[in-house]
């Protein structure tokens, strides 16, 4: 089999660093795109290319010179502030990255969503889950995958990356797991909390790397596509594991917030099509 090529944006990530190390243990050629002063970052096996991807100045046609077989698009700004205006302000950004990729003839674009794209839901999200966004970060992406399937996918195969609730390598996020460690070091015996019986679909990012890795490396499966765990898990008893599992020094004292109203009550990705992928590939 020929060894592919992909390009990775957002490499340098807290996502994109375990999908570049991913597709190297899979035998694929990389090549990740990172921000300035984010080589140290990556996987040495990879080509580093220190780019602004957004920036309109940035000549992208130098990044694809070496013709890639897929682009997994990674790259997106404030992805903790899931209400900061830029993720309006640069979705037109990254419908012209994609727009270039596609006409200059990239068989196929991996792209990262989320599951906030579906707004409040509860059960079990497919590819064919209505999406009704309730933050300026789900309504971007939502926007972005639907202008992929509309003018994209007549030229490219999209492949879009619905992910959920991430975990892992936690001082690189800004997860309740990394308010967790921050506590224990600055000395709290007790952390704040709702009544955690709210149930999610929780992934290991090194998983969700694999899990990427394995969507961007073939072509028979495109369209939505649920990265996911696809087991609902309660907040509380996920919290507890990570406490045990780290040793950590402190309790949590439950009922200190009210859950909030707008958060599903029980809400995971059906993760069918990923598993038959993964075990194929395997």
């Amino acid at each position: 089999m020929t060894q592919q090529h992909i390009l990775v944006t957002g490499a340098g990530g807290y996502i994109g660093r375990h999908v570049v190390a991913a597709l190297l243990d899979r035998g694929a050629r990389v090549t990740a795109v990172v921000r300035h002063m984010r080589a140290y970052r990556i996987d040495e096996r990879a080509t580093v290319v220190e780019a602004d991807l957004l920036d309109q100045h940035t000549d992208l046609d130098a990044l694809i010179e070496d013709r890639p077989d897929a682009v997994v698009h990674l790259a997106w700004e404030a992805g903790f502030a899931h209400n900061s205006p830029v993720h309006m302000l640069r979705l037109s950004d990254h419908f012209r990255v994609l727009s270039h990729f596609a006409d200059a003839g990239i068989g196929r674009l991996a792209i990262l969503g989320t599951m906030h794209e579906i707004g409040h839901f509860e059960g079990a999200i497919t590819a064919d889950t209505p999406t009704a966004p309730a933050s300026l970060y789900g309504i971007a992406k939502d926007a972005l995958r639907r202008a992929a399937f509309t003018h994209l996918a007549s030229k490219a195969t999209v492949q879009w990356l619905r992910a959920y609730y991430i975990y892992g390598d936690d001082r690189n996020n800004q997860s309740i797991f990394t308010k967790l460690l921050e506590a224990v070091e600055h000395g709290k015996k007790t952390f704040p909390f709702t009544t955690g019986t709210n149930r999610f679909d929780f992934i290991r990012v090194d998983e969700l790397g694999r899990q990427i890795a394995a969507v961007a490396l073939q072509d028979e499966v495109a369209g939505v596509i649920n990265v996911s765990s696809g087991e609902p898990v309660a907040l509380r008893d996920q919290v507890e594991r990570f406490i045990a599992e780290h040793q950590l020094d402190i309790q949590l004292e439950y009922g200190a917030f009210p859950d909030r109203p707008y958060d599903s009550k029980v809400v995971y990705g059906d993760a069918t099509v990923i598993r038959e992928l993964m075990a194929k590939q395997d």
